[in-house]
């Protein structure tokens, strides 16, 4: 009578064993996700804060994507003559992706392109005039001076005009170089080099650069 007892009890003290087991093994399993979870979540307010960098340039503080910076951040110091960009933009044919390089640097180191044209360009113009992006006038300049190889694209319209150097390939294939100075914000220029198939969306150009300076502190 005994005997059969204690079997008819065993089933039962089993399965309770077991799910106390498995209530354990599920509490043990939450306290570790929860660990998991803020594990993750600090480490991502990490990568947050570690996804940005502070530069000062002249007297203005710029906070700027770590992505954006054409050199690794570590290497620069917080105060900087200049700052190097690399930024992409869908300004090239067909709104395809391109990359502009953006070299931030104080005022009185630089002359704008716009200010170039009338006081530079204008007398190493050649007589041609080039076809090219709708709405620019293409200018080659004279061999001398530096100016080899090199064509002045213009918008003859505007007061403030559009205004790029570009030089021609340096082999087959390989697409020609521009360069573009302008003035942004307070004591603050920046000197864009682009390939040369961005002109055909050069109306553009600063509506989709312009926004991206802005939210650094730049503009």
């Amino acid at each position: 009578m005994s005997s059969h007892a204690t079997a008819a009890h065993r089933p039962v003290h089993s399965i309770g064993f077991t799910l106390g087991v498995i209530a354990l093994c599920v509490a043990v399993g939450a306290t570790g996700l929860a660990y998991i979870i803020d594990a993750v979540g600090r480490a991502a307010r990490r990568a947050d804060s570690a996804s940005v960098v502070v530069r000062t340039l002249g007297e203005t503080p710029l906070t700027i994507p770590a992505a954006w910076l054409a050199s690794d951040p570590g290497d620069d110091s917080s105060f900087a003559r200049q700052i190097d960009l690399a930024i992409s933009i869908p300004i090239g044919a067909e709104g395809a992706p391109r990359r502009i390089d953006v070299t931030l640097t104080q005022r009185s180191r630089v002359r704008p392109s716009a200010s170039l044209l009338d006081g530079v360009y204008l007398h190493q113009f050649q007589p041609a005039q080039l076809s090219g992006p709708v709405g620019l006038i293409g200018k080659p300049l004279e061999a001398r001076d530096g100016y080899e190889n090199e064509t002045v694209w213009y918008d003859p319209i505007n007061p403030s005009p559009f205004v790029a150097k570009c030089s021609a390939p340096i082999a087959d294939g390989q697409p020609g170089r521009c360069l573009r100075t302008v003035y942004l914000g307070p004591g603050i220029a920046a000197v864009y080099g682009f390939d040369d198939d961005v002109l055909v969306n050069w109306k553009k150009f600063d509506a989709e650069l312009h926004p991206l300076l802005a939210k650094i502190g730049a503009l």
